[in-house]
């Protein structure tokens, strides 16, 4: 069951990247459909989650929604469609949620930006080159911020990723056979420890994604680690209340067999 996260940055024409590998491996391609996933979980329109991602959000847009409910419940999603496997993930931080899976193939799709402005333009069919220059800087911009700010790392960071094709000296078909190439690799090739470490890492951001789900957990950022079915809880909480509730809603999560709650409280009991 192949599973492939890929990036793109606007006007590289990334999209027909992934559509010839979808193609050639038989396997579905989500991107934009994982926004309409979280804005429901999230009850906000998927424009607005658009918006955000490409930097064209107002300020108050910036202010209300909440930077943290995006990253969980994305992370969540990515995960739930990996596990199902025969997928290519485009965008939305899947090259590196999926990064620690070793069956998963980490592509970048990029190009100067010369070469991007003139495709956009070409798609867009416009010869307002000033504008589709902003556009793209724009998204640049966001999309940097949101990596440096989720993740920690520098966006476009060679290391990151397994590939990277650079579509102005490489042709759309030849991208797609350096691709198919890699995901054939033995080293690409999915394994029981790679199975469950996916595994894992869906559970873990299927409980995150429960505490906020969960007006009792709302606020609560804990470490949540998994292990099979095992799930434990560390960290910090704000009472007693707070830690029963947590553990009760992990609980119910699907996939979780066991508890282990090592949380401790911010208040003392009275002696």
């Amino acid at each position: 069951m192949p599973v492939i996260a890929m990036t793109m940055e606007v006007g590289t024409r990334g999209s027909e990247v992934a559509a010839g590998l979808a193609q050639a491996l038989g396997i579905a391609s989500v991107g934009h459909e994982l926004a309409e996933r979280v804005a429901d979980k999230m009850q906000v329109k998927k424009s607005l989650l658009q918006r955000l991602r490409e930097g064209k959000a107002s300020m108050l847009e910036r202010m209300s929604t909440s930077q943290a409910e995006i990253a969980v419940f994305t992370a969540e999603e990515v995960y739930e469609v990996a596990l199902a496997g025969n997928v290519l993930v485009r965008g939305w931080g899947s090259t590196l949620l999926l990064r620690p899976v070793a069956h998963v193939p980490c592509v970048r799709v990029c190009a100067p930006l010369e070469a991007r402005v003139r495709s956009l333009m070409l798609r867009l069919d416009t010869d307002d080159e000033a504008f589709i220059r902003e556009e793209i800087q724009r998204s640049d911009e966001a999309h940097a911020a949101a990596m440096q700010t989720r993740f920690h790392v520098r966006w476009g960071d060679p290391l990151l990723y397994d590939l990277t094709l650079n579509t102005e000296r490489v042709a759309i078909a030849s991208c797609v056979e350096q691709v198919l190439a890699l995901a054939r690799r033995p080293e690409f090739q999915e394994t029981d420890a790679s199975r469950a470490q996916l595994a894992n890492l869906a559970l873990e951001a299927r409980v995150r994604a429960a505490f906020l789900a969960n007006d009792p957990t709302a606020q609560v950022e804990v470490t949540v680690s998994a292990d099979g079915d095992r799930v434990t809880l560390r960290g910090m909480v704000r009472d007693e209340a707070e830690r029963k509730a947590a553990a009760q809603v992990a609980r119910a999560v699907p996939g979780v067999g066991h508890v282990h709650s090592e949380l401790r409280t911010f208040t003392r009991p009275r002696r």
